[in-house]
């Protein structure tokens, strides 16, 4: 039996068929699943209220996303759920890669230290999920969570969207100034409006299964080509809460998913890996590599995020993280718009980000895919040859691919970016690296930069006349200082600092990503900065 406990969220007549007043929304959000709900979580902490239809009224089924990556974890804790799901997941970040029945290496993905998240978490989404409705609710003048209202039809429009939609109580009509579709990979909005994926469907098939068992496997991630259990195939193993373990099973093209989904045909299967029959289905599914996407994100006010703007095979965990990364981008930008703080120019650039962002997801899981399942006999020999070398030679572990992990996508060179100085330091465009700090209490820089633009000074002096409304953070290894109207953290480990530079300051953007990076910071340079990381000119 599954240990999840699923149960449904309270459906709720809408107002608009409860007598109530018909309502225009500033933003309304389709899809409750992990992008749609960390959505409507940064637009309450910017202030901007939304609505959040879902067809459905419970958590998602089975374990779906997992591996949750360091940088998520970080805009997953300034949304206020990281600790929880750290403390709840199965940390991990050493990964072995095994050809038939040899080891071929090891790797550790967070050698450094002094970091507050660790490098990947496993956990399921359902509790990704559950712990993002109850943070929701939290801001309940902010958030309207709206279970069990399909949305039947979207007509764009000039200044927004009119959104169809169905309930147990009948139709309505809402409308909204922008719409956020995070519907996933089966987007009924990028339907209604006529757009499909481009890209490449790879003629290759794995079956994903939960299995529930008691075992000793350690918290790593191991990957094998031609696995002795599994001959001429690739297959993968991850430990997650509850003593479930994910199994994934490379099929072949020409595998039927309804007859491999079946019970009797998946259980010999797990059997061969495991060794034993003491173990338990807890879901079974099916995925066709793809990786595609939409030509554009935005369409006039309606934006895509998540899957339902691309997708990409999951190895590598590219899928659930470049999502999340997706609305980090977006939100903080639609917020400025929605308030009058900048040109709806500015949202245009989400655009130009995260294509960026889903073009590199996409390349790295291409490449994945091809290493891993080859389709000539040169690109067999090939692939072999790397392993062989790999297990001797660290030039050809460059080589190995079982899935670029995710790492944060760099907006260096991108119209939002100031061009680098000569310093040293942190490159524009780049996410923030965490680091210890101290202000009264131990804490860390991430906790005390994000959801604003801030200006940061290391070891550096703070300009008087930096424009208004900036926020303004000193970092230094001296107790004795202080800066007016600035917070002062205290790098006393020496990691922010030996990050970061000392004399150097930067302009941090509400993502926190690098907008600008300064040698010598001068209140005209900063609100040169600041204009155009806000869309207002280079």
């Amino acid at each position: 039996m599954p240990r999840y406990d699923y149960k449904p969220f309270p459906y709720r007549t809408p107002a608009e068929l409860s007598g109530g007043e018909p309502r225009r929304a500033p933003v309304v959000i389709v899809g409750a699943g992990p992008v749609g709900l960390a959505a409507a979580i940064d637009c309450a902490l910017h202030g901007v209220p939304c609505v959040v239809l879902d067809d459905n009224d419970v958590v998602s089924l089975g374990s779906r996303a997992i591996c949750w990556s360091k940088r998520t974890l970080e805009i997953f804790d300034r949304l206020g759920i990281g600790e929880r799901m750290v403390e709840k997941g199965v940390t991990w970040k050493v990964g072995r890669l095994f050809h038939r029945d040899r080891e071929v290496w090891s790797f550790d993905l967070l050698p450094e230290a002094g970091h507050k998240m660790p490098a990947f978490i496993n956990l399921q989404q359902y509790y990704v999920e559950q712990y993002l409705v109850e943070r929701a609710a939290e801001f309940p003048d902010l958030i309207e969570l709206r279970w069990k209202n399909r949305v039947t039809g979207v007509a764009p429009r000039a200044d927004g969207a009119q959104v169809s939609i169905e309930t147990p109580d009948g139709a309505y009509t809402l409308e909204a100034d922008w719409l956020i579709a995070c519907d996933g990979a089966r987007s009924p909005v990028r339907g209604m409006l006529g757009l499909d994926f481009a890209g490449r469907v790879f003629e290759e098939r794995f079956l994903i299964a939960d299995v529930e068992m008691k075992a000793e496997f350690p918290s790593e991630r191991w990957f094998w080509f031609e696995p002795p259990f599994h001959n001429g195939q690739s297959a993968l193993l991850h430990k997650q809460p509850d003593g479930i373990y994910r199994i994934d099973l490379q099929l072949g093209w020409d595998a039927d998913p309804d007859e491999e989904k079946k019970p009797e045909n998946v259980i010999p299967r797990i059997e061969k890996v495991i060794g034993h029959r003491d173990f338990e289905l807890d879901w079974v599914s099916v995925y066709t590599f793809q990786c595609r996407r939409l030509e554009r994100f935005m369409h006039g006010r309606v934006v895509f995020a998540g899957d339902s703007a691309h997708i990409v095979s999951p190895f590598g965990a590219r899928g659930g993280n470049g999502g999340i990364q997706d609305v980090d981008n977006l939100i903080w930008k639609l917020a400025m718009v929605v308030r009058g703080e900048a040109p709806e120019s500015l949202v245009g650039t989400y655009d130009e980000e995260r294509i960026h962002g889903a073009d590199e997801n996409i390349l790295n899981s291409s490449r994945s895919t091809a290493f891993m399942t080859p389709k000539t006999e040169m690109e067999r020999i090939f692939r072999d040859s790397v392993l062989d070398l790999a297990h001797e030679h660290e030039f050809a572990r460059k080589l190995v691919n079982s899935g670029r992990l995710s790492k944060p996508c760099g907006l260096g060179g991108l119209s939002l970016q100031t061009p680098v100085g000569n310093g040293n330091g942190v490159a524009p465009g780049s996410a923030m690296p965490d680091a210890p700090v101290a202000n009264g209490d131990a804490g860390w820089l991430l906790g005390h930069v994000g959801g604003r633009f801030t200006f940061l000074a290391v070891e550096a002096a703070i300009p008087d006349d930096l424009p208004a409304g900036l926020d303004r953070v000193l970092v230094t290894a001296d107790r004795s200082r202080r800066a007016n109207g600035a917070t002062t953290l205290f790098d006393e480990e020496g990691h922010a600092i030996a990050r970061y530079g000392a004399g150097q300051s930067y302009l941090v953007r509400p993502d926190q990503h690098i907008a600008a990076r300064f040698d010598a910071a001068s209140g005209e340079a900063v609100s040169a900065a600041l204009r155009r990381a806000t869309g207002r000119g280079a």
